[in-house]
């Protein structure tokens, strides 16, 4: 035990903390290489630097080691841990496996919380390691109180009242324990042998894949029976939404296994594929104005309807909602600047005109694009390298067991692929309905249709862990997103755009909006870092970005 002291001491001191927590005896146990640990990481594919940076991440600023590292106090939670590790191991020396089980205690605190957000549950740990759950109520699994004799408790509780047991009292006989009465033994395991991994049922037929129905009927609809374009349509985009959700769902999995940083690359880089590759159909097609109309209702929805849902559901039975101040700046900064991007070639097409105005505006749209685009890599990586700690993100929960890496990358190739066949369904149906229709647009499809068939799953993820009062972790999903689709997605299109576009289409990919889109753009922006950064808000102020959102979408329908 003394050698992990010294080195969670070693671990404390590089974090700049200036006492030794239960973190610090974990990652004391992970800088060894402690083969307990290892088997129970490596029985749910985690990665050790995985948990190490959920650690860190989780883990309170430092602010500097004393001098003397010697002199470094331990904490009680520390301290309790390793109390409960000697009486795990039963009058012997405790090793890393009884320190383990006593660091997860109730399933509480940093080190529990890091390994269940990696996907290795407090309990089925326990399990594994032989501990078995934690009793109610326990903390830090708590040494076992010696067995007393009755004599012995009436003297303590007297004691403990400031009393004296009567002399003379005659002790009453100890009961002998029998075997049915004796309490059942701890299993345990011999050294170095696998942890026990209890199996994880998963009913087939749940609600979450119910909608998956929709995508044999749009199928159906779209090549046996030639339904409207309407019908087409709509089972297109019910198809579309659990689809979208397992890409979502396999992209976190696979975060929870790569640790923090690539993880927050990988939802960055994946977390509005589905709206992409939607845009990519709509482009082969020709339809750029409902591409353009698409990239403006994704910011709108992330920033009005998303944003505004989380407020009101978080701000219920609360009088303020609290986040980081900091998080919510650098957003409402990135989207100040990626709006900014998008109104330059806007203006420039108000103020030019002629055959040779439009090769210019497609060149200054891409110079734009550049632009934006290495904007959201040095946002990348600001927020996941450089300034991690002050930002201090929220991982997407993982409820269930964590996916091995094969199974995700196999849901994630497959959700693609059938977003992309429903993509192409829901395309063709759009021309057909805008055809046929009156006031079903491209614009009003694009900006608030096909935005939120999109990031459906996502709005909701956002919306739920808001009611929970995670109101960080919702605006990390909103803002983010809107942020993604801003310096990220509408660049990309227009460099697809090129080689994607028909030619006979007579129109291109650029960055030229309506301006009532980018009127749109800038008051949302505008509305959203009002209620932002201050680090609080109130339901209130969420009906506020409700009320401009459904302003926003009149608008666009009587246009």
């Amino acid at each position: 035990m003394s050698d992990i002291i010294a080195a969670a001491r070693q671990e404390a001191a590089r974090l700049g903390h200036d006492y030794i927590g239960s973190e610090h005896l974990l990652l004391a146990l992970v800088q060894t290489g402690d083969p307990a640990l290892g088997a129970v990481l490596a029985a749910f594919s985690i990665a050790p630097d995985a948990l190490k940076e959920r650690i860190e991440k989780r883990a309170p600023r430092g602010r500097g080691a004393p001098p003397d590292l010697a002199s470094m106090p331990i904490r009680s939670g520390a301290r309790r841990a390793m109390d409960a590790a000697s009486a795990l191991a039963g009058g012997t020396e405790p090793g890393s496996r009884h320190l383990l089980a006593a660091l997860l205690g109730d399933g509480k605190g940093i080190v529990p919380t890091s390994l269940n957000d990696l996907g290795a549950p407090v309990a089925k740990v326990r399990e594994a390691l032989g501990a078995g759950p934690p009793a109610p109520g326990e903390r830090s699994a708590p040494a076992a109180a010696p067995e007393l004799k009755p004599a012995q408790g009436r003297e303590r509780k007297g004691r403990e009242r400031g009393q004296k047991e009567p002399a003379g009292r005659p002790q009453e006989p100890q009961r002998p324990r029998t075997a049915a009465s004796a309490p059942p033994p701890t299993p345990r395991e011999e050294p170095g042998a696998p942890p026990r991994i209890p199996p994880v049922h998963d009913p087939f037929l749940t609600w979450r894949k119910l909608p998956l129905l929709a995508i044999p009927l749009s199928l159906y609809f779209a090549f046996v029976a030639h339904a409207s374009p309407l019908v087409v349509f709509t089972t297109a985009c019910l198809a579309v939404l659990p689809l979208a959700g397992y890409m979502g769902e396999a992209t976190e999995h696979l975060s929870a296994r790569t640790g923090p940083t690539l993880g927050g690359f990988l939802n960055a880089t994946f977390g509005n594929a589905a709206e992409l590759i939607i845009a990519i159909v709509a482009l082969r097609a020709g339809l750029v104005e409902l591409v353009k109309a698409s990239i403006v209702g994704s910011i709108l929805g992330n920033l009005l309807l998303i944003l505004g849902l989380s407020i009101v559901v978080g701000g219920m039975g609360r009088p303020t909602v609290r986040f980081s101040r900091t998080a919510a700046g650098m957003s409402a900064g990135m989207l100040a600047l990626a709006v900014t991007g998008l109104i330059f070639p806007t203006l420039f097409h108000a103020t030019h005109t002629g055959a040779a105005a439009v090769v210019r505006e497609l060149r200054f749209s891409e110079a734009v694009a550049v632009v934006l685009i290495l904007t959201y890599g040095f946002s990348l990586l600001f927020s996941l390298r450089t300034h991690s700690r002050l930002l201090g993100g929220e991982p997407h929960p993982v409820t269930a067991r964590t996916w091995g890496v094969g199974f995700s990358m196999a849901v994630l190739a497959l959700a693609t692929v059938g977003v992309a066949i429903e993509s192409e369904i829901l395309v063709h149906a759009v021309e057909g309905i805008t055809r046929d229709s009156a006031w079903l647009t491209q614009g009003f499809l694009g900006l608030i249709v096909i935005p939120l068939i999109g990031n459906a799953a996502e709005h909701a993820t956002a919306v739920v862990v808001a009611k929970k009062g995670k109101m960080d972790l919702a605006l990390q999903i909103a803002l983010g997103s809107s942020t993604q689709i801003a310096l990220l997605i509408a660049p990309l299109l227009v460099f697809i755009g090129l080689v994607t576009v028909p030619a006979s289409s007579g129109v291109q990919m650029d960055l030229v909006f309506q301006p009532m889109a980018v009127l749109g753009l800038g008051l949302a922006t505008l509305l959203a870092s009002i209620v932002t950064l201050d680090g609080e808000s109130n339901w209130f102020e969420g009906v506020q970005l409700l009320a401009l959102y459904a302003l926003v979408a009149i608008a666009v329908f009587f246009l």
